[in-house]
C-alpha cells in the first residue's frame, strides 16, 4: 500500500503543478483532485498488475496532509487535546497534550524538516536563511511558527509550532475551565469595563494570550480597539478591532516595523483601547505614556509573580535611551497600571490564576505599592483584603466595587 500510496502522491503533485492550484488557498479544489486521483488509480489496479491501494479514505487522508497539509506532523495539528508541537532534531519530535510535554513516535529527516518549514512559511511571505537565522509567523489555521536555524542552534532547525486551539473566547469560559473563579472572573470584567488598565503577567505557556483574549472581549461593543503583537496570535470578538503586527527586514535588511514603532502608530489610529500582545523592550516606554496620557489598555508580560511584573515594568523602559530615568519610569508605572494578573500552567496542566494585584498609584522609596485583591490560598483563589484604585470608574460604569468584591465563591 505504501507504495501505492506514493505513486498516486506523485501523480497529484504533477496535476497541482499542471492546475496552478495553491493547496493552502484552493483546499477544495485539491481535495476533490486527490479523490479523484485516487479513485482513478484504484480502477487502474484492478486491471493491472499495479499495486492495490487498500483503504481508499486512508489513501485520501494520507496524500491529503502530504501534499495540503503537514505531512507526518498532520495528525498532532488534527489532535485538539495537543496544544504545541516543537522539533529539537528530527528524531525528537515533542507535543504538549493539556500541558503535559511527551515524545513523540515520529522521526523525520533534516530535508523533511526543512521542507515542512519553508511550506509552512510560504502562506506568510517570511523567510529563514542564514542573514534571517529567526523567523515568526503565523499558519494559515492561526497557529503561531517559530523557527531558528544553525549556526545559532548546535546542528538542527529548531521548530515551534503553538497552535490556535480554541479553549476560551470569554471570562465565562475561564471559570468553566478552572483557570478563574466566578466571583473573580466578575470583578475582572467590571474592571475591564470600567477602564481599567491591566497587565496579564506569566510564564512562557501559562494562558497569557488567551487570558488577554477573554479580557478584551468584556470591552462595550461600541469601542475601537487597536492591538499590537509581533506576529498575530489575538482573537478579539469584537465589531471594531484594527490588528497590527511587526515586520521583519527586507533582504537588504531594511523596511523592518518593529513593536514600539507599532504602539506609536496606533496611537494616530483613534483607539478607545490599545492592547500590546507582549512588551518585551524599549517598546514598554510607549506603551507607559499611551495609558498615562488617560487611555485605557492591556498587555501581557513574562513575569513570575504579580510584584515581579511590576519591577519589570520599571525596568523595560530604561532600555528606550539612557535619558530614561526610574526617577521617572517608576511612579509613571504607579499611575499607569491599575490592575496585575497572573496566570500559571499548574504541574496537572490547568492554567490557574494565581493572584490579583491592584496598584494604588503610590510609590514608597522608588517601590511601587500593591494591594491584594485575590490570592491564592489552599489550591483556591480567594479574595484578600485589598481594594482597587479608581473606585469612580466602576461606579460610572453602574458597578458597586464593595458589592463586586463581597461575593462568594
Amino acid at each position: 500500500m505504501a507504495d501505492a500510496v506514493r505513486h498516486v502522491e506523485g501523480e497529484v503533485r504533477e496535476l497541482i503543478r499542471r492546475s496552478g492550484l495553491d493547496p493552502t488557498r484552493d483546499p477544495v479544489e485539491i481535495d476533490r483532485l486527490v479523490r479523484e486521483a485516487v479513485h482513478d488509480y484504484d480502477d487502474r489496479s484492478l486491471r493491472s498488475g499495479m499495486p492495490a491501494l487498500g483503504d481508499l479514505d486512508g489513501a485520501v487522508k494520507s496524500i491529503l496532509d502530504t501534499v495540503a497539509g503537514h505531512g507526518p506532523l498532520q495528525r498532532y495539528f488534527d489532535d485538539p487535546a495537543i496544544e504545541e508541537i516543537w522539533i529539537n532534531a528530527p528524531d525528537k519530535i515533542f507535543v504538549a497534550r493539556n500541558g503535559i510535554a511527551e515524545l513523540t513516535t515520529t522521526i523525520l529527516t533534516a530535508d523533511e524538516v526543512r521542507d515542512l518549514v519553508e511550506r509552512m512559511l510560504r502562506s506568510s511571505g517570511r523567510r529563514v536563511d542564514l542573514s534571517s537565522p529567526f523567523v515568526d509567523a503565523v499558519l494559515p489555521d492561526g497557529s503561531r511558527l517559530h523557527v531558528v536555524i544553525p549556526d545559532i542552534t548546535r546542528d538542527h532547525w529548531v521548530v515551534n509550532i503553538r497552535k490556535f486551539v480554541v479553549k476560551a473566547d470569554h471570562l465565562d469560559d475561564l471559570v468553566r475551565l478552572g483557570t478563574l473563579t466566578r466571583p473573580a472572573a466578575t470583578f475582572l470584567e467590571a474592571a475591564v469595563v470600567a477602564g481599567l488598565n491591566i497587565l496579564v503577567a506569566g510564564g512562557t505557556q501559562a494562558g497569557k494570550t488567551t487570558m488577554l483574549n477573554c479580557l478584551a472581549a468584556a470591552i462595550p461593543s461600541r469601542e475601537r480597539v487597536v492591538t499590537c503583537e509581533e506576529v498575530f496570535e489575538l482573537k478579539i470578538p469584537l465589531r471594531d478591532v484594527a490588528a497590527l503586527q511587526c515586520r521583519q527586514p527586507s533582504l537588504e535588511g531594511t523596511g523592518a516595523v518593529p513593536l514600539r514603532r507599532l504602539v506609536t502608530e496606533a496611537l494616530r489610529m483613534r483607539p478607545s483601547r490599545i492592547i500590546v500582545g507582549e512588551v518585551r523592550q524599549a517598546e514598554s516606554l510607549d506603551l507607559l505614556i499611551a495609558l498615562n496620557s488617560g487611555l485605557p489598555g492591556m498587555c501581557t508580560l513574562h513575569a513570575n509573580s504579580a510584584r515581579e511584573a511590576i519591577t519589570k515594568m520599571c525596568t523595560l523602559p530604561l532600555l528606550a535611551g539612557e535619558n530614561v530615568s526610574p526617577r521617572f519610569v517608576v511612579p509613571t508605572v504607579a499611575a499607569s497600571i491599575d490592575l496585575v494578573v497572573h496566570i500559571a500552567l499548574d504541574g496537572d496542566g490547568v492554567r490557574r490564576v494565581r493572584e490579583i494585584v491592584a496598584i494604588p498609584g503610590r510609590v514608597e522609596g522608588d517601590v511601587v505599592e500593591v494591594a491584594d485583591l485575590f490570592h491564592t490560598r489552599s489550591g483556591v483563589l480567594r479574595r484578600a483584603d485589598g481594594f482597587p484604585p479608581h473606585v469612580e470608574r466602576f461606579e460610572r460604569a453602574g458597578y458597586r466595587v464593595t458589592a463586586l468584591l463581597a461575593q462568594e465563591a
